[in-house]
């Protein structure tokens, strides 16, 4: 299963851009972060890899200084990586 998160250092601003991409009708969810991104607050914005451009546009336009990075999710179990995207 592939996808992709989007992890913030403060767990406000991770429930605040759950929300707002759910405001732009993008779907998501908050999971744990995989340990291997190890910079967060231990929570992520999980969303498909089709709406990146759509998540890339609206991260833009909002100011966010605890932004740590967009990450590709690939594989599933031990066979599962990480790739940081931004």
């Amino acid at each position: 299963m592939d996808y992709m998160i989007i992890v913030f250092r403060a767990r406000s601003h991770t429930i605040n851009f759950a929300n707002l991409l759910q405001s732009y009708k993008i779907p998501c969810q908050i999971i744990n972060t995989p340990r291997i991104v190890n910079v967060s607050c231990g929570i992520s914005v999980k969303f498909s890899s089709m709406y990146i451009k759509n998540v890339q546009q609206i991260l833009s336009r909002r100011y966010f200084d605890t932004f740590a990075g967009i990450y590709q999710v690939v594989g599933i179990g031990l066979n599962q990586k990480v790739i940081k995207i931004k």
